[in-house]
């Protein structure tokens, strides 16, 4: 297919060679790179993963930074300008939306103060970075060398410019996870919009409390206690009996406004996530429970699954390691930023899972036609400037950006919403206006993060990496830890906003607040000190995978957990095994679980009800099913099927009929507490399917109907004989290239970047968890099932034995279609396998395949 294309660019078949290899990156012999001061090495393994060495930091950064724009060069500027709001520069108007909301948000802005507050080591770090990454564009030329992406985009873009890597274009990117990672902000719109249709007991229905009785939080009653308070309290308050704001019922104005700002955030890319399924787990065991006897430490983070890959997998090491030169660390990085930011050194590990705390709240604001807008009691001049916006074959575009104390006013970027509505009063007020909505956000606050991540690289043990865990931000992650001393400690970091909620009986954050009144504003960030940790836990093992953190009084964190079902899986696993030492093997074992503890839940009550003769072979697959979703050609698989097929049913049968777009259920873990709790009541409002005039339907017959309609949805898509239903084949897995992957693109084109698999297994609020969204499509057909995000990565870390670690990413580490090392490891990573891991000199040593030399340049 590539010969198809590119003949049709160039017309040659000397051309089409040449175009394809002249991006790949050299592996063997030696370069002269400007600006290194000394030799440094470059071994890579059969999958391209380089382990890099040199005698200084700022060499080692060089050399990571002329590797990754080797590998990824298209990749690290396709992010920076996602970051930076200039995609339309190269996309042309397909990425004018985007770049509107970017530069609203000022994300490039935000990490230009941010560099001079690093570190200073952290800066020289980061310029070493960018120096070798503009060492490798002067040494390639023209863009078409770079990468196959530049060839094709030129051929109706040929006025983009490839500008050199600057420190800034790193942090930015930290920008874009903190975005995607954020908690909250999609429920607090979406509780916004339902406000006006659904009665506000059945909204709270929608948002139940933590089921701690049966899903544990990741702290036990005894691992922690806040400093100077109490246990037993609660870390997120309840929805239940929730009031909504008089604001919110003052008419279709403000509706209109947050259903245009909540449309126009879902549109922005994203390039890590977002969902339910957009988390972790991440879990470490004591040496006390595990045959090696030192910790075992286990982490997939649930991304979005692309090509490349998320991650990029490196060794960074110093040929002496010293206070002069402390790095000896090896993991997962991104393209585009130095260092590590998961993985292990010589003396500790660490992983992530998203802790999603509430970081955003948005505010009604009430702003005069003089670009004032009310606080306090007073009319106060909002803040603007002026962005110009280049677009790839077409005039610039100039917006203005207008932003209250609280931050930007994000119905600014929705022209139609922002002139619709009625100027109407608010909570008893007279206004002149209609009211606009703006976002208070910390990823608009300047930190360090930077520094946390050269921190943990380096930390040699507990405190030092707590150290580190102080400048960590955002976005805001449960951290876990492991040393080789034996050591496994939890810590939570992150800024957390201190503020009030806007209407009694909810917590903060639960409904956009009224702007006008002081009150409700930020009062600063809860200290670091008073966030959940705990080192070496009597129960001897820590599960992180986004549940709630604690029962324990102390900071309000968010309202908005994962329900806990990956989580209390997880924890089943590790102490079923409690009889036997725990492996290495059994962790990753347990990452590859596809038991659906869910269904257990359901299953029984389906099987119970009545169907007709028809769907009764259906129903029977559910019978003596082991609630296991794997995508062979099994029993269990066709029972997951159809499982899957009445769960998508179901949720469109009770609630397709009073939500709106952009709030259906996709079907992740809180819908499933929401539907525990229904089938409890069977004649529960939200049963009445309000599409039926003159019919009121409870429980059993949306069940039934559910059931039907999911046979006849898949006899329709994979036959009539249910047991040849097979779950991988209704579950189809496509790594997507950000570009390339486009509607747009041709077909032809995106088969030759995409990777395309027979099937994953697992599915959501599953360990193994190949997410689907059951919102994604209407109530038949089977494209909702598709996989939209996964573990993004698998490692597991042995401290008795670094090089028995293990990991493996999904996609590979190059860049280059049709290189080796694109998409290598996709295969293995779907079969649930890992890869070897060197990390000592002489493992490294013994797996590599090539070995390039980088030398200061001869004219220096």
């Amino acid at each position: 297919m590539l010969v198809v294309v590119l003949l049709l660019v160039a017309g040659t078949a000397t051309f089409v060679v040449a175009t394809v290899r002249q991006s790949f990156p050299q592996t063997t012999g030696t370069i002269e790179v400007p600006g290194l001061d000394q030799r440094v090495t470059v071994y890579r393994d059969g999958h391209g993963i380089p382990q890099i060495y040199a005698q200084t930091s700022a060499d080692l950064f060089r050399a990571q930074g002329y590797v990754d724009a080797q590998d990824r060069f298209f990749q690290m500027d396709l992010q920076r300008r996602y970051t930076s709001g200039r995609l339309a520069e190269l996309l042309g108007e397909s990425g004018l939306a985007s770049d509107k909301l970017v530069r609203t948000l000022g994300w490039r802005r935000v990490a230009e103060r941010e560099l001079p507050m690093l570190e200073p080591a952290t800066r020289q770090y980061l310029q070493a970075y960018a120096d070798g990454v503009n060492a490798y564009l002067r040494g390639a030329g023209k863009p078409a060398s770079i990468s196959l992406e530049y060839v094709l985009i030129s051929r109706t873009n040929s006025s983009f410019r490839i500008e050199d890597w600057t420190p800034v274009d790193s942090l930015s990117w930290l920008k874009a996870m903190a975005w995607d990672l954020r908690g909250d902000y999609p429920d607090e719109l979406t509780r916004a919009r339902l406000a006006a249709t659904v009665p506000p007991q059945q909204v709270a229905q929608l948002y139940p409390e933590y089921p701690s009785a049966a899903h544990r939080t990741i702290l036990g009653d005894s691992d922690w206690t806040a400093p100077g308070q109490g246990t037993g309290g609660t870390a997120g308050a309840s929805s239940a009996g929730s009031v909504v704001p008089a604001a919110l019922l003052a008419g279709p104005s403000v509706h209109r406004q947050i259903a245009g700002v909540q449309d126009a955030l879902a549109a922005l890319p994203s390039f890590f996530g977002r969902g339910s399924d957009v988390g972790s787990n991440a879990w470490v065991v004591s040496g006390a429970l595990t045959s090696t006897g030192k910790p075992l430490l286990a982490n997939d983070p649930h991304l979005n699954l692309t090509v490349p890959s998320i991650w990029s997998q490196v060794g960074l090491h110093c040929r002496t390691v010293s206070a002069a030169c402390p790095f000896d660390v090896a993991g997962f990085s991104f393209a585009g930023m130095p260092g590590v930011i998961i993985g292990h050194n010589a003396r500790i590990a660490w992983g992530f899972s998203n802790l999603g705390p509430d970081v955003t709240d948005f505010y009604l604001e009430s702003i005069g036609e003089d670009d004032t807008y009310t606080y306090g009691g007073e009319r106060k001049p909002l803040d603007t400037r002026t962005e110009v916006i280049k677009v790839a074959g077409e005039s610039d575009v100039t917006i203005v950006v207008r932003s209250t104390g609280h931050g930007p006013v994000l119905s600014d970027v929705v022209p139609d919403v922002a002139a619709a509505g009625q100027r109407v009063p608010v909570g008893g007020i007279p206004q002149n206006n209609p009211y606009a909505l703006s976002m208070a956000w910390t990823g608009l606050t300047p930190t360090r993060v930077a520094d946390a991540v050269f921190g943990f690289d380096t930390a040699k043990n507990w405190s030092e990496f707590r150290t580190a865990a102080r400048s960590f931000a955002i976005p805001a992650q449960n951290l876990i830890y492991a040393d080789v001393d034996g050591h496994i400690g939890y810590q939570a970091p992150g800024l957390i906003p201190l503020r009030r909620s806007s209407t009694p009986g909810t917590p903060p954050g639960f409904w956009p607040a009224p702007g006008w009144l002081p009150e409700y504003d930020w009062k600063g960030y809860v200290p670091f000190e008073q966030l959940p940790w705990v080192l070496d836990p009597r129960e001897g093992f820590i599960v992180a995978a986004n549940q709630q953190v604690t029962l324990a009084a102390g900071p309000f964190l968010t309202s908005e957990w994962d329900y806990g079902y990956r989580a209390q899986r997880i924890r089943e696993l590790l102490s079923q095994s409690a009889s036997r030492k725990l492996t290495p093997a059994d962790m990753t074992a347990f990452q590859n679980d596809v038991y659906n503890p869910f269904a257990k839940e359901l299953t029984p009550i389906l099987v119970a009800t009545s169907v007709d003769d028809f769907t009764a072979q259906a129903r029977a697959l559910l019978t003596n099913w082991q609630f296991t979703q794997p995508a062979d050609k099994s029993r269990e698989a066709s029972a997951a099927s159809y499982f899957n097929a009445v769960w998508a049913h179901l949720l469109d049968n009770t609630f397709g009929d009073e939500l709106p777009r952009g709030a259906m259920p996709d079907g992740g873990s809180r819908w499933m507490t929401v539907m525990a709790d229904l089938l409890k009541d069977p004649r529960n409002a939200w049963w009445d399917d309000k599409r039926t005039p003159g019919v009121i339907e409870g429980r059993d017959e949306i069940l039934r109907k559910s059931m039907v309609d999911a046979h006849l949805d898949l006899v329709q898509h994979l036959g009539k004989d249910p047991a040849t239903w097979q779950w991988g084949r209704l579950h189809p897995l496509t790594l997507h290239h950000p570009v390339m992957s486009q509607d747009s693109v041709p077909a032809v084109v995106r088969s030759i970047f995409e990777i395309g698999t027979a099937g994953a297994p697992g599915g959501p609020s599953i360990v193994n968890a190949f997410g689907w969204n059951a919102a994604a499509t209407s109530a038949t057909g089977v494209d909702r099932f598709a996989v939209v995000r996964g573990p993004s990565m698998r490692m597991v870390v042995d401290l008795a034995d670094l090089d028995a670690s293990t990991w493996v990413v999904g996609g590979g580490r190059s860049g280059h279609p049709f290189q080796g090392s694109y998409g290598d490891q996709v295969e293995a990573w779907l079969a649930g396998e890992t890869f070897s891991w060197p990390f000592s000199t002489a493992a490294v040593a013994a797996g590599q395949v090539g070995e390039l030399t980088l030398t200061p340049s001869s004219d220096q």
